[in-house]
């Protein structure tokens, strides 16, 4: 079955409930929702346009690039920021969708319970690349010649396992993304445009693990987090300008 037909089959469930009247508890968190989800998303493209560049899958050339790159930690340190206010946003708008009768409702809490594993698995990659990956390349570029070949092949197995740990933590989070795609495909209000946004955002996310756990941190895969943002702040703002919508 695809993911089209899943969020269709959802969203034909019990279609004979009315639409009703949001309370203002809902729409409480909406706001609060669709706020968390676009200062995170900003922040965590603002703060990645300053991490190290380079040819990531040249390890030499990039390995010499992260060890002379003096805010590695602090970079790293302000995505898993960017990542955490997102995730605060999916647990408001699963809040939300609590309010909500039957599938919405247990979709919303799959969801953030998706979510706040991402999250887990974001924190242990960040300590892999933020930390372990940054004091290997630190070492290897410090060895004596004689050492240098123990120092890279070290780095190198901390950086396949950054791989690891990425395409988890993008498989979890696409994931998650589709659940809430789902249980916004349900709800009475309209707001099934944004759930088809957060559905294909979910893809681009699944679409990254698969590319960094097979071949890395290619050029492939550098579109696909393109692709991930730029649906990522398309179904956030639209969620913002519905928010307020919700009073009647």
């Amino acid at each position: 079955m695809t993911t089209t037909h899943f969020i269709d089959d959802l969203a034909a469930i019990d279609r004979r409930s009315p639409a009703v009247s949001q309370p203002a508890g809902q729409r409480g968190c909406l706001r609060l929702a669709s706020s968390l989800l676009l200062a995170g998303q900003i922040l965590y493209i603002a703060v990645t346009q300053l991490h190290a560049g380079g040819e990531a899958n040249d390890h030499h050339a990039i390995f010499a690039t992260y060890a002379a790159n003096a805010i590695w930690m602090a970079v790293h340190l302000g995505q898993f920021a960017g990542m955490a206010i997102l995730t605060a946003g999916l647990v408001a708008l699963s809040l939300a969708l609590d309010a909500e009768a039957g599938a919405a409702r247990w979709l919303g809490r799959l969801g953030a319970a998706f979510a706040l594993a991402a999250l887990a698995l974001y924190g242990a990659l960040q300590a892999v690349d933020g930390v372990a990956l940054k004091q290997a390349v630190n070492a290897w570029a410090a060895a004596p010649d004689a050492e240098k070949a123990a120092r890279f092949a070290t780095a190198e197995a901390v950086r396949w396992l950054e791989w690891g740990m990425r395409a988890y933590q993008d498989f979890t989070f696409g994931l998650a993304l589709l659940v809430f795609a789902a249980a916004l495909a349900r709800v009475a209000w309209p707001a099934r445009p944004v759930g088809w946004l957060a559905g294909l955002c979910g893809l681009a996310y699944l679409a990254q693990g698969w590319v960094a756990g097979t071949q890395g941190f290619t050029t492939a895969q550098s579109v696909a987090i393109v692709l991930s943002w730029v649906l990522g702040l398309a179904w956030m703002g639209w969620l913002a300008a519905l928010s307020p919508r919700q009073a009647n």
